[in-house]
């Protein structure tokens, strides 16, 4: 497995499992696969409701503690955010079964912010979650971020896919130290990615799935990804994405499929932001 190297000498897995949309009784075994099927990375978040199943699946393994790394996420909390975020995160370990976190993001860019992160420092001062970082911030909130904090996060987690490449937002996350990881990878489907007519032709070039063809396309920008699916023979194909390569041509064909905008919801659109604030979660 091919790694990247996190701004704190984190090591991590560029290619990872996923279980967004995983019911909760069938998170265990989805897992159970994936680490059956070689994945290493797991990422999950509080508000997917299924922390336990993740967990239940890492003791069942046998896999050493030290040859895994877990994400979860923060969900939005309220002021006093510091204190919330402790026991957001404690919430979480509990779920888990764990004693720390190899990586720990912020799942928002919303509400306090700034309390959030400033209880995520203390968390990664205190070797419980050996790396802290983010999820879906633009640019103008990640570098506000960084440039009025003592640490800088390892990683934002954004949506990127074909038809929403972030070409530009990953310049600014690599000029600052901060390491893009990929949600929605292949955009849940839509604008028909797994027939799209280019994408399946380079896929028959190299006797690839599309699915394949998207990772490696992600694994060649140097974006981590997470990839999520319930059926043990996709979790297989997905991760056998290292014995061949993209041409330039090829990588350059997959750029004009870029339209530039969110697939899903843009962040920074004031009826996204009062959706978010309505939704809480219950320790």
């Amino acid at each position: 497995m091919q790694n990247v190297t996190l701004n704190n000498g984190v090591e991590m897995p560029i290619l990872g499992f996923g279980v967004y949309q995983i019911p909760p009784e069938q998170t265990e075994r989805a897992v159970t696969d994936a680490l059956a099927a070689g994945y290493r990375l797991l990422d999950t978040a509080a508000a997917y409701g299924n922390e336990e199943g993740v967990g239940r699946a890492i003791r069942n393994s046998g896999i050493p503690r030290e040859e895994l790394f877990v994400t979860t996420k923060l969900w939005i909390q309220d002021a006093p955010a510091q204190d919330n975020t402790r026991r957001a995160f404690e919430t979480s370990l509990t779920k888990l079964g764990l004693d720390h976190l190899d990586l720990y993001l912020m799942h928002q860019p919303y509400a306090d912010v700034y309390g959030q992160w400033r209880a995520m420092e203390e968390l990664h001062r205190e070797g419980r979650a050996k790396a802290i970082g983010v999820a879906n911030f633009y640019p103008d909130r990640l570098v506000d971020l960084v440039v009025n904090n003592d640490i800088t996060p390892a990683v934002n987690q954004i949506e990127t896919h074909p038809f929403f490449q972030r070409t530009a937002d990953q310049e600014v996350m690599r000029k600052h130290g901060v390491q893009i990881q990929s949600w929605g990878g292949f955009a849940e489907g839509r604008n028909n990615l797994f027939t799209h007519p280019l994408l399946s032709e380079i896929a028959d070039k190299h006797g690839k799935s599309v699915a394949q063809v998207v990772l490696r396309w992600l694994i060649q920008r140097d974006i981590v990804a997470i990839p999520k699916s319930v059926h043990a023979e996709r979790m297989a194909q997905n991760i056998a994405v290292f014995d061949f390569e993209l041409s330039d041509h090829q990588m350059a064909s997959i750029a004009t499929l870029d339209t530039g905008a969110s697939l899903f919801f843009d962040h920074r659109d004031p009826s996204v932001t009062e959706q978010f604030g309505a939704r809480r979660l219950e320790d």
